[in-house]
């Protein structure tokens, strides 16, 4: 009969990862099961916990107990690590060249029959049961790396942010008005008031910059856009940044790209494991990103394609793969700034240009064929305001914090917002942005999607 030898309750839980340095000692280890493989009197089965995972390896009666075993079971084990012979080393996991040699199985929570198959590299679901089973789907090895990325864009915007002494603030998401006029908002009723949820958190940044003249904000921001695209979401999260004391709206431009520029650094120092799961190779950016007013890329679209939308007042998404192409071949570069859009295309607070009347200091940038973030210099003149506003059809009066903050002194001032899931999705080479969002909201769903007939 196999003795089991008891291991002292001292031993402490280890991670996963540190196996690797322990062989020949015995540890204690807890996670998920992912796959199990049972070969009569000798069985596998792998093991995931938060930092990767391992090969456990049973013989005998703990062969028996692992055959047992389903996907997804949450276990603890104890065992002694060895390394794995040369003709059995997987290199394709970090801890493929050692396993475990079980000693003792404790099942802790047993799992439901799995509804598809979680056992191969890829996750083959269509997009609606990939959102529909989330809560599963996102414990896939190839699932779960999208958001340790996006983890990382966020912590370098936020470091990039505050290396330039940026103060970071948390923006309201019930707002007396909108900043960017338009039925795109969700409307709710705030104790019988109307009020509505925030579309961009472009007002208090603004209002900040006369507190601390830098801020940023990492937000959640909510558009009620009746579109069902591969590009666009009812809640996304931002990365805003708005500071005072510009000599030029091209400050605005430098700062956007000295940030954008970090966080792909960052991205491909600490991301390199997740990059490497999407066989995916980071944005090529020039030296300096190129520059084009909306126009100029406009004519050259033209040219390369024979599609006339030089009368149109923003790119369209085949003019935004068009001028992307354009920038990588003639420029060298994934990322190109366009800029000068009408001043009917942007929001009131947005800067006309007084070189260019008609158009305006402001600019997108647009990463790999999608617009990646928005931003330019804005109005501090508090009459000029008032007056765009009413141009626009809104009553600025319900937003009597913004214009004290111009009232009482504002220096000239311009910031930027980009999309956290939009930059995620194209580094990794996501077909659809809903892949790049946990829980993502849309026409469709809120966590699960609607019936036909619920309204």
């Amino acid at each position: 009969m196999f003795m089991v030898r008891q291991i002292s309750p001292q031993v402490a839980r280890s991670t996963i990862i540190s196996a690797i340095e322990q062989v020949g000692k015995e540890i204690k280890l807890a996670g998920w099961v992912e796959r199990v493989r049972s070969h009569g009197k000798i069985s596998f089965f792998d093991l995931r916990d938060r930092s990767g995972t391992i090969q456990i390896a049973a013989f005998d009666e703990e062969a028996a107990q692992v055959s047992s075993l389903s996907v997804q079971d949450v276990v603890e084990i104890e065992g002694e690590v060895k390394a794995r012979d040369e003709k059995y080393i997987n290199p394709e996991i970090e801890t493929g060249s050692v396993e475990i040699r079980l000693k003792k199985l404790k099942v802790i929570s047993k799992a439901a029959e799995m509804p598809f198959d979680m056992g191969g590299k890829d996750l083959d679901l269509e997009l609606p049961t990939l959102l529909d089973f989330r809560a599963l789907t996102l414990r896939h090895p190839k699932i779960a790396p999208i958001f340790k990325v996006q983890e990382v864009v966020i912590d370098s915007f936020r470091k990039a942010m505050q290396e330039k002494e940026f103060t970071e603030f948390q923006s309201p998401v019930i707002i007396p008005q909108t900043a960017e006029g338009g039925a795109e908002v969700f409307e709710v009723d705030y104790f019988g008031h109307k009020a509505f949820l925030a579309q961009s958190p472009q007002f208090y940044k603004q209002i900040l910059v006369g507190v601390y003249e830098r801020v940023f904000t990492v937000n959640k921001t909510l558009r009620a856009e009746p579109s069902i695209t591969t590009r666009h979401l009812a809640e996304v999260t931002t990365l805003d940044a708005e500071f005072g004391f510009i000599d030029s709206w091209l400050d605005v431009l430098l700062m956007a790209e000295y940030t954008i520029k970090y966080i792909l650094a960052a991205v491909a120092e600490k991301a390199e494991k997740e990059l490497e799961v999407y066989s995916a190779s980071l944005p090529k950016v020039a030296e300096s990103i190129p520059r084009l007013k909306l126009r100029e890329a406009q004519e050259i679209i033209m040219k390369r394609t024979g599609r006339d939308n030089r009368k149109e007042p923003d790119l369209t998404p085949e003019d935004e793969r068009e001028i992307s192409k354009y920038a990588l071949q003639e420029k060298g570069s994934d990322l190109i700034f366009i800029t000068h859009y009408p001043v009917e295309k942007r929001p009131f607070y947005t800067y006309e240009d007084p070189d260019d009347p008609g158009y305006t200091l402001s600019a997108d940038l647009i990463g790999k064929g999608i617009e990646w973030m928005t931003g330019g210099q804005r109005i501090n003149d508090p009459a000029l305001l008032t007056e765009n506003a009413k141009k626009r059809g809104i009553d600025i009066k319900k937003s009597d914090l913004y214009l004290q903050a111009f009232a009482y002194g504002m220096p000239p001032e311009g910031g930027f917002s980009f999309g956290s899931e939009r930059i995620v999705m194209q580094i990794l080479g996501l077909s659809n942005i809903r892949e790049a969002s946990l829980f993502p909201r849309d026409m469709e769903r809120v966590d699960t999607r609607f019936s036909k007939t619920e309204k």
